[in-house]
């Protein structure tokens, strides 16, 4: 295959991030770590990730090397599927691994150091934690490229002179997404259960109960929250946005080999288009990561405006950008596809501005949560509840605009449901999900700043740094919760594109399955002809995939109920997790003498030890039901339950997921505001309600909600990659 010299820019795009990376990782490693025991602090906490980290990843391995085993025996015995899957299954865990691990590394050696620096600027500090997030970003993006690029050089060599080389080529690289969404998975449920039991049982016994400030020295959970912000949000985001950004791009260029299969030269040119965007969208995260600056004394919206000149000139140079790559590359309808591509963009701005509004406390809703508290905890829960679900109004809405623009742009603004129309407006939708994640290198970076700033926060209070030291972390801090429900909208958000473009993947992966297995289909005119040759009409007329037929109805009412279920899991498992921690914390204040008087060091170790065993026990099954539920729905009810389960676990999923982000961030905001002197300030009643609110919505922001956007992916690469399956049980 003659691969255009346009393609080498994205291994160098990749080499340049992880560059980068590694450049902003060696300055934040020259500035000081302050005081020693400031220096003490960060080694309890990084020893402590780091100890978590190592037994997770033996647990993973064990189910990575059970699942390569039964994709080897369907792929080199069964003959169901392509023999390269086992590796890329294998290759794309790994790699989303260690975009997680890279991260937070770099985020427990960043969060002394950024209270330090507040210990001289607001500036300083915002710098080095936001830079130490962009390491994060910066390292997602560099590896997921590189990954695709030496698949996409790998595969190409072998299927050279292929008629079917380049579906084939996409649809087996998309396999290296399952990979990333299995690691991502259970990065995400065993560090989200992990920091919440810690973080719900500091708060109950130590802010509620004794009455002691956040991440107070004398808390004995306190190490173990601090460890839980970074394999939580850290490693855990890390792995879950690897997969996001690769799954975008993978199910796009399989939809531009599939849109343009009829046209050689042309199809090449679909399918790395995605890949290019994405490429420079790189150089410009950089460039928009060296704009962000404050001053000192600023509010939070001069904070919040910080970060967005970054974030939005970047965007706003990747959307002039995409004209001159697709006019360059001489791709069919360059200029519509360039508008998909700024649909993508826009949408993810709205979603972004519409969760600041609704988890921010400079505006109205979380305010109003915040008052709610002067009449106790359950006004501040209902009050939370109601603002959550009136948030995935917006988010929903756009979404919905989204797909219908990128559709239409993509195709000329018509709107005929022929299959070749059908083809090129997903793949229109497809490219509107890359462009909404092109700058992942800055909107990342935001994201991981977050636990970055909230650890630097308990640094200086647990390190006993003075109260302007200390207004700083927790403006940085309250910054960070924004930022981070923020990410995690933007998360879901351009989840739902990518899901929607999946969906049409999995189709011609059910084609290359039946193409395989020698079977032939019907088409609309009653012909019968080879699967490799049908359109999306034909599939869906041969498969009965339409309303009426009961197992599609059936597959959306299980995948709507899977994405309640995986959070009935989810919420339990903290739960169980958060009393055992509430009981430890109650025994060390009752049995150790001078804890509260700060005579007695608390026993840090048995807490760190309790969320360590919680996550471990409780993130296996929920984990393995995400993989099982599409291999049964697909032995069951075959391809059309199958495409029923996807879409009802798309449209649930989201609501749901945007609806438990933002309770969960405007909870953790209420109680910022309060504790900012508002209400009565900290220890008033209003403060001990919101406080009941932020132990609720932990769980939902950070555990249940977030592995929403990897459940609803992994659903759809899992009936990608068993597409074999169901189709000899068909």
């Amino acid at each position: 295959m003659n691969i255009p010299l346009a393609f080498w820019l994205v291994p160098i795009a990749s080499v340049v991030a992880l560059g980068m990376a590694f450049y902003f990782f060696r300055t934040m490693m020259a500035a000081d770590e302050g005081t020693p025991r400031m220096r003490e602090i960060a080694s309890y906490v990084r020893s402590g990730a780091m100890s978590y980290l190592k037994q997770q990843y033996k647990v993973v391995t064990i189910v990575f090397v059970v699942l390569a085993i039964v994709f080897a025996f369907m792929a080199y015995v069964l003959k169901w599927q392509n023999p390269w899957v086992p590796f890329a299954f294998l290759t794309g865990g790994f790699f989303s691994g260690l975009a997680g691990f890279f991260g937070m590394k770099t985020a427990t050696y960043a969060s002394a150091r950024t209270a330090n620096a507040a210990r001289k600027s607001l500036d300083g500090g915002l710098r080095i934690a936001f830079r130490s997030g962009a390491v994060m970003g910066l390292t997602v993006v560099g590896l997921g490229l590189l990954d695709i690029a030496i698949w996409f050089l790998i595969l190409s060599q072998f299927y050279e002179g292929d008629k079917m080389a380049l579906i084939t080529i996409t649809t087996t690289m998309l396999t290296f997404g399952m990979g990333a969404s299995t690691q991502a998975l259970f990065a995400r449920v065993g560090g989200g259960i992990y920091t919440k039991a810690a973080d719900v049982g500091a708060d109950i016994v130590g802010k509620v109960e004794a009455d002691i400030p956040e991440d107070d020295p004398r808390n004995p959970a306190t190490i173990a929250d601090n460890v839980g912000d970074n394999v939580g949000d850290v490693a855990g985001m890390g792995a879950d946005l690897y997969e996001s950004y690769c799954g975008s791009i993978l199910s796009t260029a399989a939809l531009g080999a599939t849109a343009f299969a009829l046209n050689g030269d042309m199809q090449l040119k679909a399918v790395i288009a995605p890949m290019l965007i994405a490429a420079v969208g790189v150089f410009l995260s950089i460039f928009g990561i060296y704009l962000v600056r404050t001053k000192e004394g600023a509010t939070m919206r001069d904070l919040l405006r910080s970060l967005s000149v970054g974030t939005n000139v970047s965007a706003l140079l990747i959307a002039v950008a995409t004209f001159a790559i697709l006019y360059l590359l001489g791709i069919e309808n360059w200029l519509g596809l360039s508008f998909s591509v700024i649909t993508g963009l826009v949408a993810g701005v709205i979603i972004g501005q519409a969760t600041e509004y609704y988890t921010s406390h400079s505006y109205k809703p979380t305010q109003k949560i915040s008052e709610a508290g002067l009449t106790g905890s359950a006004t501040v829960i209902i009050k939370g509840v109601g603002t959550g679900m009136i948030s995935t109004c917006i988010p929903v809405v756009t979404i919905g605009v989204a797909i219908m623009l990128s559709y239409l742009c993509a195709n000329g603004f018509n709107m005929e449901m022929s299959a070749e129309a059908l083809s090129k407006g997903l793949y229109g939708i497809g490219i509107a999900a890359v462009g909404m994640l092109s700058t992942l290198g800055i909107t990342l970076a935001t994201d991981a700043y977050g636990p970055i700033a909230d650890n630097a926060g308990g640094n200086a209070e647990m390190s006993e740094l003075g109260e302007e030291v200390r207004c700083r972390t927790d403006a940085l801090d309250a910054l960070g919760n924004t930022t981070a429900a923020t990410g995690k909208g933007f998360a879901i958000g351009s989840a739902a594109l990518t899901a929607l473009a999946l969906l049409a993947s999995y189709i011609e992966e059910v084609k290359i399955a039946m193409e395989r297995a020698g079977m032939t289909l019907t088409n609309l005119k009653g012909d019968i002809i080879a699967a490799a040759d049908a359109t999306i009409p034909d599939f869906m007329n041969y498969f009965q995939v339409n309303l009426m037929n009961p197992r599609v109805l059936v597959g959306a009412f299980i995948g709507a109920m899977a994405a309640f279920l995986f959070c009935g899991l989810t919420m339990e498992a903290v739960g169980r997790a958060a009393q055992k921690m509430v009981e430890e914390v109650r025994r060390q204040f009752r049995e150790i003498a001078g804890i509260l008087e700060g005579k007695a060091t608390p026993d840090y170790g048995s807490c760190v030890a309790i969320s360590t065993r919680a996550a471990q026990h409780e993130m296996i099954f929920p984990s393995l039901l995400a993989i099982a539920i599409p291999i049964v729905v697909g032995l069951v009810l075959g391809v059309a339950g199958v495409l029923g389960l996807l879409v009802g676990g798309l449209a649930g999923g989201f609501t749901l997921a945007v609806f438990m982000a933002n309770a969960g961030g405007a909870w953790d905001n209420a109680k910022k505001m309060v504790e900012e002197g508002n209400f009565g300030g900290k220890g008033s009643f209003a403060h001990k309600a919101t406080i009941v609110g932020d132990t609720v919505g932990d769980p939902f922001k950070d555990t249940s909600g977030p592995s929403l956007n990897i459940l609803i992916k992994l659903m759809s690469m899992v009936s990608i990659v068993m597409a074999g399956l169901t189709i000899a049980f068909a």
